[in-house]
């Protein structure tokens, strides 16, 4: 059995680096794979990225007014309970 002797992880990875640039060969890929890609990754348009920021305000306030009527009615629930408990 071989004892290695502890590397600097920086040499060791160096090393595999070395090896792998040795072992393994480039590999390019298919044309169409890239035209596709290129189809579905793309900028969108200054108004549509305005429009979907709107989008996301009317939705944050939509989803903080929930929260917001949330915590009332647990409020009043537990103002219920506090009051019921102390008739008993």
């Amino acid at each position: 059995m071989e004892y290695r002797t502890p590397m600097d992880p920086q040499n060791d990875l160096n090393a595999l680096e070395a090896h792998l640039a040795g072992a393994l060969k480039p590999v390019a890929p298919p044309g169409d794979l890239i035209q596709r890609l290129r189809e579905r990754v793309r900028l969108p348009a200054r108004e549509e990225i305005v429009l979907r920021l709107q989008d996301w305000r009317k939705l944050f306030l939509i989803f903080g007014g929930v929260m917001s009527g949330l915590l009332l009615l647990i409020t009043v629930a537990r103002a219920f309970f506090h009051l019921a408990r102390k008739q008993i």
